[in-house]
């Protein structure tokens, strides 16, 4: 991993098959805690000086290499210089680039189209690989301080926060028991389009790669081969662009009058619920949800240069219920079984109900003719999907209801591939106990030749998903045994014989000393390799990550060329 240097400039390059990845976690995590204590302190001066030193630090460049050529699902999307980054040999050309080229000059972003669900298109600026590499690097310096600021309320784009965690507190909120039953279903218009750039330099403040940030800001974007200005807005498609979201919209619950107690516990009459540019506020009456959504809201969002979307925005009462994020929150009378008279479920909306379905039609009808094999592989990996998401609400039903949209499904399968065999031939062809979990299902549907199977929904118990701290954050020095432990969360989608391999592992990758669950691909590896007579035992397996796997099994390791002295 270490170049040696000249006058000239590096004179090896960095081997990226020999890197020591545990070492450059290690100082890449250090330094932002120490930003995050710093700020948490009040100490401008030392955070300044951290996170210069974290600019400056070779392991934060390789870790930003690997988190944008490897792990992001961006990483083989060029921006307007059309390049990609697939090799070891081309990761390590891009570190050793990085790490000795002064000054920048930031491209313009490449303008591409997605869908959006409500059928128009939603534009994303996606800015060349170096530049992600660099906003990469400056996040790592960048968030830590954020963090040490950020309010409890906000669950989106933030490191150990997902929309699970918005749910659970909007739970809380939402109960039968609460005053707070007037809610502003709000969401911002076009908020990544439209952010103002001075606003948010000057929330920046003398960040020391300020100038850098705002250079990703006025690069422009390249439409159809003509160049646009940016005056402002930030490309939904940077690396960093979340981050400077969420200190964009900073200060909303000072805002809006939201108040804690000591414990932590919401006393004001108003309760807030962010994630990135959705947001719920919970309110004790119309007329101060309406004051919410009429006033004090717009006032405060012009100043960021945003403003609501009339269109998404409303104020509804709990027993009409709203999506957020794709659930369903409302109350439901229940006389009989509850003291205040209603009780709160919160379900998979329609909206996402009918979505899935449209999506599994037409990977049916496109699989017609195509092997059980093709269909199995198309679509367990949708299924396990979208059951784990909203496995940690209510959805038992909305689960025994796609099961059973899904076998009429099976039916026409079998029924267009075999269409002059009978029933019973059919059934006896795809249809049995097949699921060793689940002996007593007989129509389980799958290829009774290799054994198997089509996930069903109603397979994904409901669990509980625990709801993270007010303003914990992973940054946090204090809180590394809270955040070991919450993380075991997400193991829950392992299989048996592989948890117990990530619990005698203590929960990390054995090469890299990360976390398993960081987002990156896990693999089994054998310690003795099974062409060397090694077994399938569980003490000659451990669980790794993909590109840590790799670099285990490399053969020869591919160098790049050496620079002329």
């Amino acid at each position: 991993m270490p170049a040696a240097k000249s006058a000239n400039g590096l004179v090896t390059r960095t081997d990226w098959q020999a890197v020591n990845w545990r070492r450059a976690n290690r100082v890449v995590n250090n330094l932002r805690r120490r930003i995050f204590k710093a700020a948490q302190a009040g100490d401008l001066k030392r955070v300044r000086s951290l996170q210069k030193l974290m600019l400056r630090s070779q392991s934060n460049t390789i870790i930003s290499v690997r988190r944008v050529t490897q792990v992001n699902a961006g990483k083989h999307t060029p921006g307007v210089d059309k390049l990609v980054v697939k090799t070891p040999a081309a990761r390590g050309h891009l570190v050793d680039h990085i790490e000795s080229y002064q000054p920048w000059r930031a491209l313009p972003v490449r303008r591409v189209y997605i869908p959006k669900n409500n059928g128009k298109q939603r534009p994303l600026g996606i800015p060349t690989v170096i530049d992600r590499c660099l906003q990469a690097r400056v996040k790592n310096a960048l968030e830590p301080e954020w963090e040490a600021r950020f309010e409890g309320c906000s669950y989106g784009f933030r490191p150990g926060r997902g929309c699970h965690d918005a749910i659970g507190k909007i739970y809380l909120l939402a109960r039968p028991n609460m005053r707070q039953k007037w809610v502003v279903d709000a969401d911002i218009k076009g908020a990544f389009d439209n952010i103002d750039h001075d606003f948010l330099l000057r929330q920046v403040g003398q960040f020391p790669s300020r100038a850098l940030v705002r250079q990703w800001l006025k690069a422009g974007v390249l439409e159809d081969g003509v160049l646009h200005d940016t005056p402002a807005g930030t490309p939904q498609g940077g690396v960093i662009s979340p981050l400077l979201l969420n200190i964009a919209l900073h200060g909303m619950e000072d805002a809006l009058g939201v108040r804690y107690n000591k414990k932590g516990k919401n006393v004001g009459k108003r309760a807030l619920v962010r994630y990135a540019d959705d947001f719920v506020v919970f309110c004790e009456s119309q007329e101060d949800a309406v004051e919410v959504k009429d006033r004090a809201l717009p006032t405060w969002l012009a100043e960021r240069g945003l403003c609501l979307s009339a269109e998404k925005t409303r104020v509804v009462h709990l027993t009409e219920g709203f999506d957020f994020l794709g659930f369903n929150v409302r109350h439901y009378k229940a006389p009989e079984t509850s003291r205040t008279g209603f009780k709160l479920l919160i379900r998979p909306s329609k909206k996402s109900v009918a979505r899935k379905r449209k999506e599994l039609r037409d990977l049916w009808l496109g699989l017609r003719g195509h092997k059980v094999e093709a269909v199995l592989k198309k679509l367990n990996p949708v299924i396990r999907g979208w059951a784990n998401y909203f496995r940690t609400v209510v959805s038992s039903k909305t689960f025994t209801d796609l099961d059973t949209w899904m076998f009429r499904r099976e039916l026409r399968y079998a029924k267009h591939t075999h269409p002059k065999k009978s029933w019973a031939w059919r059934r006896a062809r795809y249809w049995g106990p097949l699921n060793k979990e689940h002996p007593r299902d007989n129509w389980t549907f799958g290829d009774k030749r290799t054994g198997r199977f089509l996930l069903k929904f109603k397979w994904h118990t409901i669990v509980r998903h625990p709801l993270v701290r007010a303003r914990a954050s992973p940054d946090d020095p204090s809180l590394r045994d809270y955040w070991w432990e919450r993380e075991r969360v997400n193991a829950r989608h392992l299989c048996a014989a592989d948890l117990r391999l990530a619990k005698s592992q203590t929960w990390c990758c054995p090469y890299c000393r990360m976390s398993l669950f960081n987002g990156e691909e896990i693999q089994r590896h054998h310690r003795r390799p099974r062409e060397q007579g090694g077994s399938d035992a569980p003490s000659n397996r451990e669980l790794v990550h993909l590109f840590c796997h790799q670099q285990r099994h490399r053969t020869r390791p591919e160098r790049a060329p050496l620079l002329d002295s």
